[in-house]
């Protein structure tokens, strides 16, 4: 191979110029060699701006420093940034003979020297870049600030194939064809962006790879993988990934790219287990070059950097211990109605939960690894969910609530170590690539667990008492994903256990107390609290399947006092009182508590429902995934003729003891405040505060950072105001206001106004136009209305429909503009309203905004404005 010195590179798409220089270095052999890096240190020495730190970014193969100029372009004040092409990448000097894993960290030791970078230092890396820092950032501790990784590994995971791409390249035939004779391994790269790169990019990422001999290292870097023990970079790769442990002191943040057919999930499980105080914000949709498709990851990382995040003590709380409640072991803890039924006592489940966890620990579940749960709620899921906090193991709680799909993807994010679930689910598990043991759960599989388990030593890790390690993580949730994809949500065992306290104080749940759960996770906390529950006969999927005669069963079976379900469930409750018998509906006058949560809840039904319970106060808590309960109220308590009561959107009641609320004021363009305030009729972010809010979003600290602002406080999403007596008023999600040249409009209010007019079943309010001038399109259904489920909203943009299909009479058009109360551009008709799988009741605005632009402007506009509403998460959204 003939040499060739470094260069400057060409004047290319987003490279600056003044950032490229060639610097001269000895290598690990001690021979001079010239290296191009991108460097805006000479700029910050210019213009007198002292170096406060410094960001070492290393890129892998095939590509070159140009992958960090998004980094370099939008460094911070007294930032120096260095993006250095390795020997024989990218602009600098091709070498003669192929370079080890162990030549390359020395190499970029002596360049560091040779630049003269001194403390402190942060590093960058992606792609074989990975290991080449860390071995740097290994042997220069005492300089070492920060690590941000991005789609790397230091390790191929025991019992895990070579991504085929990589097992196909190292062959002789393709590894000379693909790496070196041809670009092929250099467009493979860039071609796996979701959206594709503009092609003068893609030729800027080309550019120093134009001829046969500039390509050699391409080649070589790919020889260069160890992929057995006698591999000549195996030991250093294995030093390297040994050595990690040494870096547990040093803030670390992961971002990662999920589509990636290389750095795939199983990559970044082991880099956080070697790793496990890292940050990590992940993105699903996003590929290998992931900063290329996530160009926002870009001012993420740079917010990591910048950002010291303090932690905030917990206050003091009241706990419930997270275990079956064995004070009266003899009463029913669990009675099921669906399928073939079946009941179980308190003091035999938790024989049970015991048993099982032993069964589970035989099979290689251990504290702290995460199991996800596809089970049906009943006894099982009951049984396996405390059995997984027994062992100190992290339960992932993904229901079927959210799709399929949904599911599928929400499960792969969340990286099991273990997945139980009944047959059918594996084939939820195998589609989406869910990783994980799979631990089969059919009729007869608990059985089995228990019987291995029965004489199984579990030797120093024994079962877990429900008060000890109570910081460790304890669930992983996730958000219904009305407003987005939905979100993993951590919860340490400290604060499920001051959640289940919460829920018990505020309404009085005391042992003995019996209640129907139609709402299927609040049954799961049923036995801490030594509550009988019932699991109505209904499809847990859908809530709003849940008949009159089902409820009225369910309360026999147990004499319930209290039930739980869901807006959507109620109302089918309603829907269908008219077919129960007279004993059924002497049955329903025993429960003293009705609770419904998951979205707003109509007054006029729960007035309805008051009629089929006289005697139960139908209390309507409010809160969220994040943060479960923050207030409660029982609407029908309010006096439509005082004032006070009278206010804009949905009254939720005052924050419960130990929470505190506070609202952020909205700007014109929509966007909350930094400041809190605690103002009477101040329209904004609700914010909320309390020692059973989230620990944290799940591999998403950027979505995280947003929210909890300040630290310690949780935003919401939603929109509301504080009255005069401290009651809570939520007016709508946050990225459901519209922004009017008028100012903000939050759309509870309008819709409530507009369902009070005769013929109106259901109102949604959306906003049509470029944001800040938005004119308001009202959507009504009528009565009577038959809904067309069957027919995805969505499709309605881009197919042309009969004017009849969406007309609105007249006279209803007028009634309806004079009751908003607001300017309304355009009254349109819809037979049914777009609504959330897990709770049936959460209206999907977004589409429907997009459906009505596409009504209104045509399909080709809506599609324009709303591109990336799905993709990427909103500006007044997380």
């Amino acid at each position: 191979m003939v040499t060739a010195g470094a260069t400057l590179p060409p004047d290319l798409p987003g490279l600056d110029p003044a950032w490229s220089r060639t610097v001269e270095a000895p290598d690990v052999e001690g021979v001079t060699r010239t290296w191009h890096v991108l460097d805006n240190g000479p700029q910050l020495q210019a213009a007198g701006v002292p170096v406060e730190h410094t960001l070492l970014c290393v890129h892998g193969n095939p590509t070159w420093s140009y992958l960090w100029r998004r980094v370099l372009d939008s460094a911070p004040a007294g930032w120096r940034v260095v993006a250095v092409d390795h020997l024989g990448m990218g602009f600098s000097e091709r070498t003669p003979t192929p370079r080890t894993l162990g030549q390359r960290v020395q190499d970029l030791c002596r360049l560091t020297a040779a630049l003269e970078l001194t403390g402190p230092v942060s590093t960058l890396a992606h792609d074989w870049g990975g290991p080449i820092s860390l071995g740097w950032a290994l042997e220069h501790r005492d300089q070492l600030e920060r690590v941000v990784l991005t789609n790397t590994a230091v390790h191929q995971p025991e019992g895990s194939p070579w991504p085929t791409a990589i097992a196909a390249v190292r062959t002789p035939p393709l590894l000379d064809l693909v790496c070196r004779r041809t670009l092929g391994f250099v467009r493979a790269a860039t071609a796996t962006c979701r959206p594709a790169l503009p092609a003068p990019v893609r030729q800027a990422f080309a550019a120093p790879y134009l001829t046969t001999d500039r390509r050699a290292a391409i080649a070589h870097f790919v020889q260069d993988i160890p992929t057995t023990p006698q591999h000549p970079s195996a030991a250093e790769l294995d030093r390297i990934a040994g050595g990690l442990g040494a870096l547990a002191d040093v803030p670390t943040l992961m971002v990662w790219g999920l589509a990636d057919p290389v750095f795939s999930h199983r990559y970044l499980r082991d880099l956080r287990r070697r790793l496990p105080h890292a940050d990590v914000h992940t993105y699903p949709r996003a590929s290998h070059l992931v900063l290329e498709d996530r160009p926002e990851g870009v001012d993420l990382i740079w917010r990591w950097l910048s950002t010291q995040t303090p932690r905030v003590a917990a206050a003091p709380a009241p706990m419930v211990p997270i275990q079956v409640d064995t004070s009266a072991p003899q009463r029913t803890a669990i009675v099921e109605l669906t399928g073939g039924g079946g009941d179980i006592t308190f003091g035999a489940l938790a024989d049970r939960v015991d048993d099982l966890a032993r069964g589970l620990h035989s099979r290689g579940v251990r504290r702290g690894q995460r199991v996800a749960l596809l089970v049906k709620p009943g006894i099982d899921l009951t049984t396996v969910l405390y059995a997984v906090w027994r062992l100190g193991a992290v339960a992932v709680v993904a229901d079927a609530g959210l799709g399929l799909r949904r599911l599928g993807v929400a499960l792969k994010g969340a990286a099991p170590d273990h997945v139980i679930g009944f047959p059918a689910a594996r084939a939820i598990v195998v589609a989406a690539n869910v990783p994980g043991q799979w631990i089969r759960l059919g009729p007869q599989d608990i059985a089995t667990l228990i019987a291995e388990g029965a004489g199984h030593d579990l030797g120093s890790d024994g079962l877990l008492r429900a008060t000890a390690e109570l910081d460790l993580d304890g669930a992983v949730l996730f958000t219904s994903g009305a407003t987005g994809p939905p979100k993993g949500v951590v919860y340490t065992r400290r604060q499920v256990s001051t959640q289940v306290a919460l829920l018990r104080d505020a309404f009085d749940l005391v042992p003995g107390e019996r209640f129907v759960a139609a709402f299927a996770p609040f049954a799961l906390y049923g036995p801490a609290m030594g509550l009988s529950s019932a699991v109505p006969a209904m499809e847990v999927t859908a809530p709003d399947t849940l008949t009159a005669a089902a409820l009225a069963d369910a309360v026999e079976a147990v004499d319930a006092t209290v039930v739980f379900a869901s807006p959507a469930a109620l109302d089918n409750v309603v829907a269908t009182s008219a077919d129960l018998s007279p004993q059924q509906r002497e049955q329903l006058q025993r429960p003293r508590l009705v609770l419904s949560a998951g979205a707003p809840v109509p007054l006029p039904l729960l007035h309805r429902l008051k009629e089929l319970l006289p005697n139960a106060a139908t209390h309507t808590p409010y809160g969220m995934t994040e943060a479960l309960p923050v207030a409660t109220l029982d609407p029908t308590t309010l006096d439509p003729d005082d004032p006070a009561d009278r206010e804009p959107g949905v009254c939720v009641g005052t924050p419960l003891p130990g929470v505190t609320v506070r609202i952020a004021p909205l700007h014109p363009d929509g966007t909350s405040s930094s400041e809190l305030s605690a103002a009477a009729g101040t329209l904004g972010e609700i914010v909320v505060r309390g020692p059973h809010v989230k620990e944290r979003y799940d591999q998403l600290w950027g979505t995280q950072a947003a929210s909890a602002r300040p630290v310690g406080w949780h935003r919401t999403g939603d929109v509301g105001h504080l009255d005069s007596r401290g009651r809570l008023w939520v007016q709508g999600r946050l990225a459901h206001v519209i922004t009017t040249a008028d100012g903000p409009l939050a759309p509870y209010a309008v819709e409530h106004a507009i369902e009070t007019v005769p013929g109106v079943r259901r109102a949604a309010v959306v906003g049509v136009g470029p944001e800040g001038t938005q004119q308001v399109v009202a959507v009504v259904v009528p009565e009577g209305a038959a809904p067309r489920r069957d027919l995805p909203l969505t499709s309605l943009v881009d197919r042309a429909l009969p004017q009849s299909d969406t007309a609105v009479p007249s006279d209803v058009a007028r009634a309806v503009r004079e009751a908003a109360g607001v300017p309304v551009s355009a009254v349109l008709r819809r037979d049914w309203l777009p609504v959330d799988i897990r709770h049936a009741a959460k209206v999907d605005r977004i589409e429907l905004a997009r459906w009505a632009t596409g009504l209104l402007h045509g399909p080709t506009v809506a599609r324009e404005t709303f591109r990336d509403q799905r993709r990427a998460p909103s500006r007044r959204s997380y």
